[in-house]
């Protein structure tokens, strides 16, 4: 975000009364200390995304910004699940298992769920917003502008920002905010990628945008 005209159109973007922010899978099983992908959640900690994110859930909360936290998660017996593809049933084998009620699945720290969070959990599939609740949930909040925040940049995050754009939202993607593996595999996949189809800003500027004396509440 260089210019001036970039800086009033993210702030547009932003307005509070027709953002949404959402965090994919920044749960314990994927993120935590206890992690079923290590290698992902040392990632997202040591790079300060998963702090970016806890930045930006808190400010949404100061800001009148609805927050929604999209988990993916699977019954014991893993009834519903998908197997149609090699991640999943490497998922399957895994010795920590997303299970429905588990640590697993609660909200890694040093996120913070206030009571006015949304949580949509999923049993299926890869994207967020794809067989979920979350587009009538963000139509019913009147949003316009979708911020995508979490893991993985390899699989969900880009499936969340594809299926935003085709349903109509715009998107703002955090760059400082989201984590993959290997790590420069993510700012391959925002530059080439995620930057044709969203408005890539960073941490900074978001929560800049969140500051600023307009501020309209929601309804």
């Amino acid at each position: 975000m260089t210019s001036t005209h970039q800086w009033a159109q993210l702030q547009e973007q932003l307005d509070p009364a027709g953002t949404v922010l959402l965090t994919v899978e920044c749960q314990e099983g994927v993120v935590g200390r206890n992690s079923a992908l290590p290698e992902l959640a040392a990632a997202a900690r040591a790079s300060g995304v998963l702090q970016n994110v806890a930045r930006l859930v808190a400010a949404a909360h100061e800001a009148d910004v609805q927050v929604l936290h999209a988990v993916a998660e699977r019954r014991p017996d893993g009834r519903g699940a998908n197997s149609n593809a090699r991640l999943f049933r490497a998922a399957a084998r895994l010795p920590v298992q997303q299970h429905s009620g588990s640590t697993a699945v609660r909200i890694a720290e040093p996120i913070e769920v206030a009571d006015q969070d949304l949580v949509v959990r999923r049993l299926h599939g890869l994207s967020p917003l794809a067989g979920t609740d979350v587009d009538a949930l963000l139509r019913n909040l009147g949003c316009r502008t979708l911020v995508v925040t979490g893991v993985s940049a390899n699989v969900a995050i880009p499936n969340a920002v594809f299926d935003a754009v085709n349903l109509g939202y715009t998107v703002v993607v955090p760059a400082d905010a989201i984590a993959g593996v290997p790590a420069d595999y993510t700012p391959a996949m925002i530059r080439h990628t995620l930057a044709l189809v969203s408005t890539i800003a960073t941490t900074e500027e978001v929560l800049g945008c969140w500051k600023s004396p307009r501020r309209v509440t929601r309804a």
